[in-house]
């Protein structure tokens, strides 16, 4: 079976920056809804009309997958706000940020403590890979009809490569 938009394709991967650092594998397959919110179009395009076994190579700019760097979303934060044990790489939702921040944080964000000072911590609101262009190999491991409850939801249920929009021209992978 070929992939057309509302199948349902099973995916392993290998994911690069552009200096060939690996970022990510992937080595068991995860399934994603093609023509639903699970996979960026670019990559959805560049998966159009292979089958299993199939291997796919694309390279995908910033704005193609999870968008460009926001300095709009880095915010300075009182660092008593937090618990004591806050350490670098913590993520907190922004629905879920202490009261007492900055009243400007988008609430649909997730947010990663980036730096910690002895009065104030860094919050970043941007995707860890924003900013950076990505090689992306991808290898076809099943394909198969979407039932109609996975078409209803737009989704086969991963949400791993699901993005909703954040804070101007940001991105949000879930």
């Amino acid at each position: 079976m070929d992939i057309t938009p509302q199948c349902v394709v099973g995916l392993t991967w290998t994911l690069k920056d552009t200096l060939g650092d690996t970022l990510d594998v992937l080595d068991e397959p995860v399934e994603f809804l093609v023509g639903g919110n699970d996979l960026f179009d670019a990559i959805e395009q560049a998966l159009q009309g292979h089958k299993a076994g199939d291997v796919v190579s694309l390279h995908l700019e910033p704005e193609q997958a999870f968008g460009d760097f926001d300095d709009q979303l880095l915010f300075l934060e009182p660092r008593a706000l937090f618990p004591a044990e806050v350490e670098e790489g913590m993520t907190f939702d922004g629905a879920a940020l202490p009261q007492g921040v900055s009243a400007g944080i988008p609430k649909q964000g997730l947010y990663t403590v980036a730096e910690i000072y002895p009065d104030h911590l860094v919050l970043d609101g941007n995707h860890p890979l924003a900013g950076i262009a990505l090689r992306l190999s991808l290898t076809v491991r099943s394909v198969r009809e979407a039932t109609e409850e996975e078409i209803g939801r737009g989704t086969a249920g991963t949400g791993f490569f699901r993005v909703e929009p954040m804070a101007p021209g940001g991105r949000q992978l879930h």
